[in-house]
């Protein structure tokens, strides 16, 4: 099929391909807001990892009491850290894969719309369910990962339990 240069003209400026090409983008934008809020909370990972490796340097040194439950405490939440930051790059990696489907799928419907027939219709259709799929993939991961977030503060927080209950104690004059 031969296209002379006012067919191109014409079908590079017919609004159906903005117009088709919508959806996609609204799902590329729904995948970077997903990717931006996945990546800080890799970061906030990270940074307790940080607190966690000064605590342990303490620890170590002798600076801190009940050393050995505090141990116990960080190798929990080191486990339960490198599980979740394991989770959350995976889920990053479906983020990005997606969102690379739906800009194909973008640039499909552009290229169907403009030189394509109806009967290839179903390439941009086929290309965007996989995006779909990897952003389903994702958010999955993303929930499951939340499970272990909850583990993790739970964890946090029975330790400064443990502290408290440690400190009432001493102040009452138990040993």
């Amino acid at each position: 099929m031969v296209i002379n240069d006012k067919d191109l003209l014409d079908a590079l400026s017919s609004s159906r391909i903005l117009t088709s090409m919508i959806t996609p983008a609204v799902l590329i934008s729904a995948c970077g807001t997903l990717i931006f809020s996945t990546s800080a909370r890799l970061g906030r990972i990270f940074d307790r990892v940080n607190v966690m490796k000064s605590e342990l340097e303490d620890i170590l040194a002798g600076k801190l009491d009940y050393p050995e439950q505090r141990m116990a405490s960080i190798s929990a939440q080191i486990a339960c850290a490198k599980k979740r930051a394991t989770l959350i790059q995976k889920s990053m990696a479906a983020l990005y894969t997606s969102t690379a489907f739906f800009i194909a799928a973008s640039l499909a419907i552009a290229i169907n719309t403009a030189y394509g027939s109806p009967q290839n219709a179903w390439i941009p259709t086929l290309i965007a369910l996989c995006g779909g799929l990897f952003l389903f993939a994702a958010s999955a991961i993303l929930l499951y990962e939340s499970r272990f977030n909850l583990t993790f503060v739970n964890r946090h927080i029975d330790f400064i339990e443990f502290l408290q209950e440690r400190a009432a104690s001493r102040s009452r004059g138990d040993t």
